[in-house]
């Protein structure tokens, strides 16, 4: 039988506010356990939560970066259930009335070709603690730190066919949010992962098969994974004669699988009601059209941008929009070398590249767009040619020098362009290699261009790479022919 994967994600994004949802507690990463909970975190008797107002205007953003409808009113309700790590024994959320709602994201296939996700709706809410089990020897730690931390949980339609099209949408996603500034994206933080609705159905049946959710992945790769395990897991459930359950699981990645946790609860499990301690949100038009019209650039404009106004392929467009710092970093490059397809090539390959291998972010760039404008810009001018360029960025790289031009300098990498110093090298080539003179001499004329490869390597070895390969090559033609 042939099947069709049905795969729907909930996103949940930390909201990069100093201070917690309800609270003025801090949200900063990486404190000592249990530093940063204060009594409304906790839930003790008398406190009353106080909704912060930068997570409001974060989430409406959101919607709107994603041309989804902004209710006028928006409520919170309470989720309750009991786990260690909520010590209010219910969770501060949106059911009913969430405060984004219908919206859409265009996700790019490996193809190139679009396609449109919808979005159900984004809603608030407070994250709960964590709980440990590595360090405690058959007991439990609680943090409580995350307790209360803002986050907008972002719950898609299930229009996605394939763990690809999910990490493509989950990236889009990523994407849209650092651009916006409402949270740093950091999946290793936890300030982003998601929940992976996957089910089966007989291809072209309507109606869908039961699903399983996948909770708390949190890279890329991990939806990828486990959304490629889940698929064959129920396939070869019903295909053997079993049926798939309802139920919540976790993604093992050191044995890339995925394991049941514990039934699927239904909405009515947790009782959901209208919080008593928090009012209604009402946002006005003004309100919201003020942070529209201070909306940034986002991925899918920049890329249009890219394309039509900067002349790039739709691939480079896609590659060098996908991450603000990426596209903010390429732009600088641009703006200070003047050719945008250099500079792309130049961000993306020989810059990529190391950054890659030694596994640094592009912020931490050892060299600077500054420097590496400069570089290109001297390419671009034919100051040095692309072997010793480089040399150049290595140089760079490794900090022997402030700029392209102060490495050019001391390393003697000028481009030699002079026709009289380059044909003086190339009539002592020419002299010291007598076997090679006839042998070109002797060939026929079609087969002679890949005999000069060795004429040009020992002109740019003369020259210690510095002499110009264009000319280089049209010179030796010219003295090589007329030797025939």
């Amino acid at each position: 039988m042939q099947w069709e994967t049905v795969i729907g994600l909930e996103v949940h994004v930390q909201l990069a506010t100093r201070s917690k949802i309800f609270s003025g507690a801090s949200t900063a990463f990486g404190a000592e356990p249990n530093s940063q909970a204060c009594a409304v975190d906790l839930g003790m008797p008398g406190v009353l939560p106080v909704l912060n107002e930068a997570a409001v205007a974060m989430a409406v953003q959101f919607g709107l970066g994603i041309h989804a409808e902004i209710p006028e009113v928006s409520v919170f309700d309470r989720k309750n259930y009991f786990y260690p790590d909520l010590p209010k024994g219910y969770q501060t959320s949106q059911m009913y009335h969430p405060i984004v709602g219908p919206g859409e994201v265009e996700i790019t296939l490996d193809d190139g070709s679009t396609k449109a996700i919808r979005v159900h709706h984004a809603h608030l809410e407070e994250d709960a603690g964590k709980s440990l089990h590595e360090d405690f020897h058959g007991m439990t730690g609680i943090d409580l730190n995350r307790a209360g931390t803002p986050l907008l949980e972002i719950v898609s339609e299930p229009d996605m066919r394939s763990a690809k099209e999910a990490a493509a949408y989950l990236k889009a996603i990523h994407s849209i949010v650092t651009y916006l500034g409402i949270s740093d994206g950091n999946m290793a933080e936890g300030s982003m992962r998601c929940d992976v609705n996957v089910s089966v159905r007989p291809k072209g049946q309507e109606a869908f098969g039961t699903r399983a959710e996948i909770k708390n992945v949190n890279s890329f790769r991990f939806v990828e994974r486990a959304i490629a395990f889940e698929v064959e897991r129920q396939i070869e459930l019903l295909e053997d004669g079993g049926e798939v359950v309802q139920e919540t699981r976790l993604f093992d990645p050191e044995r890339d699988e995925t394991r049941s946790m514990r039934t699927k609860e239904q909405a009515n499990d947790y009782r959901y009601f209208p919080c008593p301690d928090l009012l209604p949100v009402v946002l006005d038009r003004a309100y919201v059209d003020h942070l529209r019209d201070n909306l940034p650039e986002l991925p899918a404009d920049k890329r249009a941008r890219f394309q039509e106004a900067l002349g790039l392929s739709a691939y480079d467009a896609g590659v060098l929009s996908a991450s603000r710092d990426m596209a903010e970093f390429f732009e600088a490059v641009k703006d200070v070398c003047g050719d945008a397809k250099l500079a792309a090539n130049w961000v993306q390959g020989e810059l990529s590249g190391a950054l890659n291998r030694e596994g640094l972010p592009i912020q931490d760039s050892p060299v600077s767009a500054q420097q590496l404008g400069e570089l290109v810009a001297r390419v671009k001018d034919e100051t040095i040619n692309g072997k010793a360029a480089k040399q150049v960025f290595q140089a760079l790289w490794n900090g022997e020098g402030e700029s392209a031009d102060a490495v050019i300098e001391a390393k003697g990498l000028k481009q030699v362009t002079d026709t009289g110093a380059i044909e003086a090298m190339i009539d002592q080539v020419i002299a010291d290699s007598p076997a090679q003179v006839a042998q070109y001499r002797d060939a026929e004329p079609d087969k002679r261009g890949k005999m000069i490869g060795y004429f040009v390597g020992q002109v740019m070895k003369a020259s210690r790479g510095t002499a110009n390969p264009q000319q280089v090559n049209a010179l030796l033609k010219e003295k090589l022919d007329a030797l025939c």
